[in-house]
């Protein structure tokens, strides 16, 4: 049994308020930092905890941190992104719905170490009923004493604010979060300056991820050289995983990193196997934008050797090869499932959420949810198949946010790894729309290809 930091007393019955969350030891990692420790202090201890960022990115959260401006007399804010958008990902809306004292726990502690006296949780606005309990537990955190003025007689003042986006996946890029917050239209900034320097209303600010915030909690209560400890070489604690798809068990699964992929999606303690005895045929590891991979390579890296629950075995062999822990939204897909299907969907939906702002963006992705469609429907052509990956290639590294990359990604990775598949669909274009099964020969044990330079 992998050991839990963040989702230990998520069953404890009454978790959700005040007075069972402080009973089963909450708000400790507060006492222990304001009483303990400087405001330098907490930021060295999350560094020595090498707490990578869990929204997706994986920098690491102290060098973030250190990071921020330190003008005299300027606020500075810290600004929770609980924008959680990622098609797959709903790890973030289980933490804050079960656990929502640990996100306000973490967010006084990180906000202490960066000195904000004023902090905001940016969530997404299809999360109604989470954001009703964020404001309780923060009213129920104040009626306590851990919020408002001078906070344990620390002389640290705090106070979080819950502000309600209205739906935008690009809302959970940093700089058009902070534009929203600001009452403005969602589009992203472009950088330099980093929001560190000039952020929230032209101050300092830092945007950290929910689970990511979550995580100081246990980084403050153990130290951060013992956090370290737990995990394998650079990816350090544990790991909020939203497991879904063609599985036994779907749900939120904490992982300590030293497992494998094929026990993750196997063993009775995760995801279970796959219904009804069917073979695994791919899976999107780190939410809808990171490469989806077919299964041998998915449960061997291209060198042979097992893919473990790494930020670093998931990415191993780049992208030829491999794909990215992400935000952590496992999808799995069995044998029935269409390759083509699935990257039509997710072509619609970054299509939707783009903001505009970049012609690459704006227009590249109805182009490939167009042709992805055609191809989909039996009135694709062969032609269709190259001219996908021209236009993918032409929207990667091209936008002034990573909305473009995340929806090149996903069909660069279809392409690559599942080409006749796309060949299939134009050469029997009446087939495709009886069954629409693609093919399942991708589920059968395959060897694993040598690795490319």
């Amino acid at each position: 049994m992998g050991r839990k930091l963040l989702l230990e007393k998520a069953h404890v019955e009454g978790i959700r308020y005040y007075d069972t969350y402080r009973r089963e030891g909450g708000y400790a990692s507060v006492e222990k930092a304001l009483r303990n420790y400087s405001p330098e202090q907490v930021v060295e201890e999350v560094k020595k905890s090498g707490l990578r960022g869990r929204g997706g990115a994986g920098f690491p959260t102290g060098m973030k941190w250190s990071f921020i401006a330190k003008p005299e007399g300027v606020p500075r804010h810290l600004v929770c992104n609980a924008d959680e958008s990622e098609p797959g990902t709903f790890k973030d809306r289980y933490l804050m719905e079960f656990l929502p004292h640990l996100l306000v726990e973490g967010l006084i502690v990180s906000s202490y170490a960066l000195g904000s006296n004023a902090t905001y949780i940016y969530i997404r606005g299809e999360y109604a009923w989470v954001a009703d309990i964020l404001e309780q537990a923060i009213a129920e955190a104040k009626n306590n004493g851990w919020l408002g003025k001078n906070i344990l007689g620390s002389g640290f003042d705090c106070e979080i604010y819950v502000h309600r986006g209205a739906g935008a996946y690009i809302c959970g890029e940093e700089t058009a979060l902070i534009e929203s917050l600001e009452g403005k239209r969602g589009n992203p900034r472009i950088k330099p300056p980093f929001p560190a320097v000039k952020g929230a209303w032209d101050r300092p600010t830092v945007v950290n991820n929910v689970e990511s915030l979550a995580a100081v909690v246990p980084i403050i209560n153990l130290g951060g050289e013992e956090y370290a400890k737990i995990g394998v070489g650079k990816s350090t604690g544990t790991k909020l995983i939203s497991a879904c798809g063609n599985i036994n068990k779907p749900g939120v699964y904490e992982i300590d990193m030293t497992i494998s992929v094929e026990e993750f999606i196997y063993s009775d303690e995760y995801c279970g196997g796959i219904p009804k005895g069917k073979r695994l045929k791919a899976c999107i590891p780190g939410g809808s934008s990171v490469p989806i991979l077919p299964a041998n390579l998915l449960l061997k890296t291209a060198k042979g050797e097992t893919r473990m629950m790494t930020y670093e075995s998931l990415a191993d062999g780049g992208f030829a090869t491999g794909s990215m822990m992400g935000s952590g939204g496992f999808i799995v897909l069995d044998e029935d499932q269409c390759v083509v299907r699935h990257t039509m969907t997710l072509a619609r939906f970054y299509q939707h959420e783009s903001c505009g702002q970049c012609s690459p963006c704006r227009e590249g992705t109805g182009w490939m949810h167009r042709i992805l469609k055609n191809i989909e429907y039996g009135k694709g052509k062969k032609s269709d198949i190259d001219l996908l990956w021209d236009i993918q290639r032409r929207i990667e590294g091209n936008t002034i946010c990573p909305l473009g990359d995340a929806a090149a990604w996903p069909v660069a990775a279809a392409i690559r790894h599942f080409r006749d598949e796309f060949e299939w669909h134009v050469d029997n274009p009446e087939e495709c729309l009886k069954h629409n099964y693609g093919l399942a020969h991708y589920a059968d044990p395959r060897p694993v290809p040598a690795a490319t330079a």
